[in-house]
Parts: structure tokens; C-alpha cells; sequence
């Protein structure tokens, strides 16, 4: 066989390079959507759960001189009068809410301490304040003679913190700098909660999933389209439409309810709505398709000659189904499995309509801090460990089931 010269050559690196610069820009719109829709987002949090500089902005002069105490007893008295003099410059400057919040995660029952305070210490005169600051911070609040107050404000005005970490698993750190559990243990029962309804939620769409998935793949074409219609309508349907669906089926006065006391089956109504009943039910029928899908699409192509065979040799169908056909359709419902769970844990909008108090997840409590109390902090926390949980559990089930037998079509 001719081999090529150097001109032949150098043409066809040209032309591979022009290939290959070609298959990468048909790549790049989907490099930068991932880059600014997952990447920088999940970078982003990560970053935020450790970071927060807000007090060390605020009152940087009193954090500077606070690292020279001892944590016992009260700071020297130039160091009180610094913190009085910037309480002031924050209550002109309309700052003094942000260290209130701030200083209140740390230590509970503050924030309208630090409110009353700055109130009190805005109309002071600058040469006064200097001279007897101290005096007169800690005669507008007895709070203010604590050491822990002070404890609190300096670990507020740590740039890089683990602390919320700790808080996300229920652990805090006490005066000596050890860490202790704290008071309330509320984040590891939301883990555990959460994990345990998303295993339900899995569990009920496969009993449910994978007979319709198996009628439909042994279905003339024709039924088959038709059911997978009904698979498929809810996608067709807003996910707000399909939940609040549920809440006049399951309310007080709703259609459950109205029919069991119609039928005498009932005295009064029965608790169906707000609890884990409610988001249990509502979203396995909303996580179903997920389900159905991947299950339909791997028994589609499984040869029903194999389980006729296996019957024909003296197999019971039962014996059949459980030796040859289920085997041949666990990639399907490994995939369906995988989908379904992880898409629980995180679910959101579901949990917060119908959940009530008892059907709340870690999903709404990441949202609550995000909306409401604003500890963006706190809640990239949770969700950092949230997505921790999920690559354990993606990496756990890749080590015992292999990533490499799922199949979704």
C-alpha cells in the first residue's frame, strides 16, 4: 500500500483539526449552557455555605480588636466603645438590621437587642460616645454585659466558617470551641424523613409502574399507543394544575371525603391533606411516567418467545417471569428506580402544597431559609449536603447495581 507524502499528509492533519474544531463548536452552546446552568449555580453554593462577610464588613475595627480576648469576661473598654461608635454609624447608615440578623443566628434573642440599641445610641454625640461608649452600650441592654454576647459576635465575624455545616447536621460549637449538639434536632430528622418518603415514593411507582409497563409491552401495537397516551398526559399538564388536583380530591369537603360519608363508610372527615399521606400519593402519581418509561422501553424488546420457552419446559409462569423476564427488565427498573428517587428527594413544589408541617422535606426547609429567614448561608449548607447525599447514593448504587445496566430506551 502507497504511503503518503509530506504535502498528503500535512492535508489530511488539516483537515482532521478542521473536523474536530468543527465538532467542537457544534458543542459549545451546550458546554456554556451547562457551564452557567449547573456548574456555576452548584459552584456558587458550595462557595456561599462557607463564606459569609457580612459582620466582618459591618464592624471590621471590632472584630480586629476582639481577637485579642480572651473570651472570658467582658472585652477591654476601648473595645466596647468601638463596637458602640459603629452601632451608631449603623443606625445612621441603616445597617444595623444586617448584624442584628447576623449576630441572632449565633446567638438567639439578639436581633432586638441590637435593633433597640442602635435606636438608642443614633442620637448620641459623637464626643460623648467616644469618651464613655462603653457606659453607655451596656446601660441600653444587660444583654450587652454577657461574655457569650460577645462570643457571639466574634464567631459572627468569621469570613470562613464551618459552622453551618454543623448547623445542617444538628452540631454547633460551644465557648470552649468544641463541637456539641445543639438544643433542637431538627435537620437529621428532615434527612432521614426525606429519604424515607422518596423510598416509598419509589417503591409504590414500580408495585404500580411495572404491571402497566408489562401489559403494555405484551399489548397489540394499538393498545399500546393508546395507554402510553394516558402515560404521557401528564406531561401535557401543568405540574401546579395536577397538585392542586389533588387538594379537592383529598380536602375536608373534597371528593374522597364526600364519597366515603355518602356511603356511610365514615362519621366525619377524614385528615387526608397536609401530612406525608398527601405528598406520598400526589407525588408518585406525579413520578409515575418516570417510571413507566424506561420499564416500557427495555420489555419492548425482550423476546416473548423466551418466557413461552421457559413455560414449555416445565416452568410455571410464575417461576418463568421471576427466572427469565425479570432479570431481562432490571436495567429498566433499575433506571426508572434511579430516576424516580432522586427527582423525589429534591421535589419541591408538591411537598410544599400538600405536605402541611408533616409532609415537609429538606427541599422546603432549603427554600424557607432562602425566602423567608434569609440564610442563604444556612441553606447552601443544606443543599451542599443534600447533593453529597445523592453522589453517595448515585456512587453506592453504581458500586452494587453498575451505572453501566440502566437503560432508558
Amino acid at each position: 500500500m502507497p504511503s503518503l507524502n509530506t504535502q498528503d499528509a500535512a492535508n489530511a492533519r488539516r483537515q482532521l483539526r478542521r473536523r474536530r474544531r468543527q465538532a467542537f463548536l457544534f458543542v459549545v452552546p451546550l458546554l456554556v449552557f451547562i457551564l452557567f446552568a449547573f456548574v456555576a449555580p452548584i459552584t456558587t453554593m458550595l462557595f456561599r455555605s462557607v463564606y459569609n462577610p457580612t459582620v466582618a464588613e459591618l464592624v471590621p475595627e471590632t472584630l480586629e480588636m476582639l481577637e485579642d480576648w480572651s473570651g472570658e469576661g467582658l472585652p477591654d473598654e476601648a473595645t466596647i466603645t468601638r463596637f458602640a461608635v459603629d452601632m451608631k454609624r449603623m443606625a445612621n447608615d441603616r445597617t444595623s438590621g444586617r448584624l442584628a440578623d447576623e449576630i441572632n443566628r449565633a446567638l438567639p434573642g439578639m436581633s432586638s437587642v441590637v435593633k433597640s440599641t442602635a435606636r438608642g445610641l443614633r442620637r448620641a454625640d459623637d464626643a460623648e460616645l467616644a469618651a464613655n461608649g462603653a457606659e453607655m452600650l451596656l446601660a441600653e441592654n444587660e444583654r450587652w454585659a454577657k461574655p457569650a454576647t460577645w462570643r457571639a459576635i466574634r464567631s459572627a465575624g468569621q469570613v470562613y466558617t464551618s459552622s453551618y455545616y454543623l448547623t445542617a447536621v444538628d452540631l454547633e460549637y460551644d465557648s470552649e470551641g468544641e463541637i456539641i449538639m445543639r438544643d433542637t434536632q431538627i435537620y437529621k430528622q428532615l434527612y432521614t424523613k426525606t429519604l424515607k418518603m422518596a423510598l416509598i415514593i419509589t417503591g409504590l411507582t414500580m408495585l404500580l409502574g411495572y404491571p402497566l409497563a408489562f401489559y403494555m409491552s405484551q399489548a397489540s401495537p394499538a393498545t399500546a399507543n393508546f395507554l402510553m397516551v394516558f402515560v404521557l398526559l401528564p406531561f401535557w399538564t401543568s405540574l401546579l394544575v395536577r397538585t392542586t388536583a389533588w387538594i379537592a380530591l383529598l380536602q375536608a369537603g373534597g371528593v374522597v371525603n364526600s364519597t366515603l360519608l355518602w356511603a356511610g363508610l365514615i362519621n366525619q372527615p377524614i385528615e387526608l391533606l397536609y401530612n406525608e399521606f398527601s405528598t406520598i400519593l400526589a407525588m408518585t402519581h406525579i413520578l409515575l411516567p418516570f417510571m413507566v418509561l424506561p420499564l416500557y422501553a427495555v420489555m419492548r424488546g425482550i423476546d416473548a418467545s423466551f418466557m413461552r420457552a421457559a413455560i414449555s419446559m416445565g416452568s410455571n409462569p410464575i417461576g418463568a417471569w421471576y427466572k427469565i423476564y425479570l432479570p431481562m427488565s432490571l436495567p429498566g427498573l433499575s433506571a426508572g428506580a434511579l430516576l424516580v428517587f432522586i427527582i423525589s428527594v429534591g421535589y419541591y413544589i408538591t411537598p410544599a402544597l400538600v405536605g402541611g408541617t408533616d409532609g415537609q422535606m429538606i427541599s422546603n426547609i432549603i427554600a424557607f431559609h432562602m425566602q423567608v429567614s434569609n440564610n442563604w448561608e444556612l441553606a447552601a449548607a443544606l443543599g451542599s449536603l443534600l447533593l453529597i447525599l445523592i453522589l453517595v447514593l448515585y456512587w453506592l448504587f453504581d458500586r452494587f447495581v453498575g451505572t453501566d445496566n440502566l437503560k432508558l430506551g
